[in-house]
């Protein structure tokens, strides 16, 4: 990861919000460089480990919260659930999140799973683990990423302007205390595991934007391109 200024690898805002965690994210930094000199390559490529914060803070006004990134070498991109888009086939969680956004509004998904198209509507694609270990799903956790992503969880739910958090499974739920009175759309994880245990019939997407209408914001376009 480089070892550069925050202001440097995130939006303006962003780095103003994270600056308390500033050397949380070197102390980050420090031990990829470790995991790279014993040998073990990590995902995402460090160019895009802050991908999600290069959009403004100021335009978010959707949370997605996912988990850590995809551990396949070529999938990782930097936003939670997204891959690159010459990925194929999509990730089954994905694929998962397509199907649930077709029954939801009827919106046939294209063949990629690059959801960048979302992010630049001020959908912001979160992992709470920013990194992990090629091949070893979960492997960075609990090494200091969460103290990073509980800031900027919190600077989202402390600017008073509208938002909505979308939080599938366990781990995302534990994260709504940090949205204080937000209203977030909650289920079962679109993981095979746990998708027909209440992620399937969700309609997350309506639901959001019924949310984001009723505290006057814009709707999001769920819609995405054809060619990435």
């Amino acid at each position: 990861m480089p070892a550069r200024p925050l202001n440097e690898i995130m939006a303006a805002d962003w780095a103003h919000a994270l600056a308390p965690v500033e050397e949380n994210i070197r102390a980050m930094g420090n031990f990829l460089r470790e995991e790279h000199a014993a040998g073990r390559a990590t995902l995402p490529p460090a160019s895009v480990i802050f991908r999600a914060f290069e959009r403004p803070m100021s335009e978010v006004k959707v949370l997605v919260i996912g988990q850590d990134p995809y551990p396949t070498p070529g999938h990782a991109m930097g936003l939670s659930f997204s891959v690159q888009p010459d990925v194929r086939p999509v990730p089954r969680s994905l694929q998962n999140i397509y199907k649930e956004l077709h029954t939801d509004l009827g919106i046939t998904p294209p063949a990629h799973g690059d959801l960048s198209a979302w992010s630049n509507q001020g959908v912001m694609l979160l992992n709470r683990v920013l990194s992990v270990g090629a091949g070893d799903a979960g492997s960075h956790r609990n090494k200091g990423w969460e103290t990073i992503t509980t800031c900027a969880i919190t600077a989202l739910a402390q600017r008073g302007t509208p938002l909505v958090g979308i939080l599938w499974g366990a781990d995302a739920r534990k994260c709504k205390p940090l949205l204080g009175g937000y209203p977030c759309v909650e289920s079962a994880h679109p993981s095979p595991l746990s998708a027909s245990r209440g992620f399937f019939g969700s309609r997350p997407f309506s639901h959001t934007n019924d949310l984001l209408i009723q505290q006057g914001a814009q709707s999001v376009n769920w819609q995405l391109p054809a060619s990435a």
